[in-house]
Order: C-alpha cells, then structure tokens, then sequence
C-alpha cells in the first residue's frame, strides 16, 4: 500500500497536534507537523533530500509569521525515526505578502508551488472567503477546506488533490469563479494596454519594473534622460496610470518581467529609439 506523506502547518498548536495525531491514525498515511513557514519549508527541503518528498502540504489560511520549531506531534514509528526525533535542519524565505498583508498561508503555497511543484497543497480556513479562495487556487493551491470539516472529508480530499482534483466547498463555487473571472478581465485588459506601447517604451517598461531610475535607465539604453524621461511620461499615459508604481504594478499583471540586468537590453544607437 503506497503511503501518503501529509504535512500539517499550523501555528495554533493544539489544532496542529490533533489534526496531526487524527491523520496519522490512518493506515495508509505518515504525517508531520510544523508551526511556521519556515518551519515547513525545512521539512520539505529535508524531506526532499532525503528521497522521502511530502505529498500534501495542509496550510492555515492565516498563518503566522513568527519563525519556530516544528511542532512535536506523536508520529508512528517509521515516520519518528525518519526525523529522529530532532526538527529538519535547512533554511527558507516565506513568498512576499499578499494583498498588502504578512506573508501568510496563502504566500507559503506560493513559495512551495515555486520551490517543489510535485507537492499538493491544500488551505484550511476558519472562514469562507472567496477573494483568498481565488488568491490561493491562483498561488498554486489544489484545495479549500473549512477547518470545522470532519475528518473523512478532508481525507477524502487529500486523497482528491493527489488524483489532480482541485477541491472547493460548493458554498464557495460561485463567489471563486467571480474572483477568478474578474482577474482574468483585470489582465486581459493591463495585456492590452501593453500592446499599446511601442517597442522601445516595453523596455523603459522593464526596466521600471526592475527597480531602475532614470538615469539607470539611460545607461543601459544609451538613451539621454531627457530621452528616457519622455519615454516613462508617455509609458504613464498610455497606461493611464499616474506613478512608476502603478505602471510596475500593472505590467507585473500583464506578465512583464523586469529586464536581465547581467545583460544588455539593445546595442547602442538602436533603432528602436
């Protein structure tokens, strides 16, 4: 029987062990459990090393910050000897903050979307929350599941996301597909007015979105500043935003990467001045 490696992360200890020491009741499943984002990340990273990757990650919506110990969790056997007893050494960054918030459960699926693609991860949520329901199915997410759900259903939709299934409560369905839909719109509509722009105006485009000035700018594009500075008016124009934040904002929704900074952009005197 193929064994399913789950990994809870909670920082509220008491639901962390329960959930935990409730799965692992499970013939079929090893489980173990961390208090941060950090903490998970080691995990991972340790199991990974050690051929033993985690197939399901279960994540609170909400949480915290704070960097900490994995959490103690009575484990089966195989699974306590696996770890020794001690917490996973490695190291790991938190994916930056979400709506303006901490780094929360929905950034961690992001980051170990980004980091191990092969692990499932699942969001549990005190709340129903459509708009953090879309962010998380957009992070990477393959479920939504209320914390006060029972037992046979989470683990059937643990077992649901390892078959590729994306699950969602059906109160849910209606309010995600909005989120989701209106996303789509909000990009389609920054994409177009990319399209807008002139080929050398995409580049001063870039490199706003890689952080650079004016003067940055001219360097790598053999431009005046005086050149550039109309080149960045008329990005702002035609994009009709009115900061370089809202201009890198908008180009980061229509999928514009920054420009290679170990690179050269165009030779000197191009022709696309």
């Amino acid at each position: 029987m193929a064994r399913i490696r789950v990994l809870v992360v909670d920082d509220h200890r008491i639901f962390a062990e329960s959930l935990a020491a409730a799965l692992a009741a499970e013939q079929d499943v090893d489980v173990a459990a961390a208090g941060s984002g950090p903490a998970a990340l080691r995990c991972l990273e340790r199991g990974a090393a050690e051929g033993r990757r985690f197939d399901v990650l279960l994540v609170d919506a909400d949480l915290g910050t704070a960097v900490g110990d994995t959490v103690p969790v009575p484990l089966p056997a195989p699974l306590d000897t696996a770890y020794g007893g001690a917490r996973p050494p490695g190291h790991g960054t938190l994916a930056r903050p979400v709506n303006g918030r901490a780094a929360d459960g929905i950034s961690l699926v992001g980051g170990v979307r980004s980091t191990q693609p092969g692990v499932r991860t699942v969001v549990l949520a005190e709340r129903d929350d459509p708009r953090r329901a879309a962010a998380a199915l957009q992070a990477g997410a393959c479920g939504w599941v209320a914390k006060d759900c029972s037992l046979v259903r989470l683990l059937a939709v643990i077992r649901g996301v390892l078959r590729d299934e994306t699950h969602l409560p059906p109160a849910l369905l209606t309010g995600v597909l909005r989120e989701l839909t209106a996303a789509r719109k909000h990009r389609t509509e920054s994409e177009r007015l990319v399209e807008s722009l002139t080929p050398r105006e995409r580049e001063v485009l870039r490199c706003m979105v890689a952080g650079l000035g004016r003067k940055a700018v001219a360097e790598r594009l053999f431009l005046s500043p005086h050149t550039v500075r109309t080149h960045m008016q008329n990005v702002l124009g035609k994009l009709g935003v009115h900061s370089t934040l809202a201009a890198v904002a908008l180009a980061r929704r229509a999928g514009v990467g920054p420009v290679d900074l170990a690179g050269e952009i165009v030779e000197r005197g191009g022709q696309l001045a």
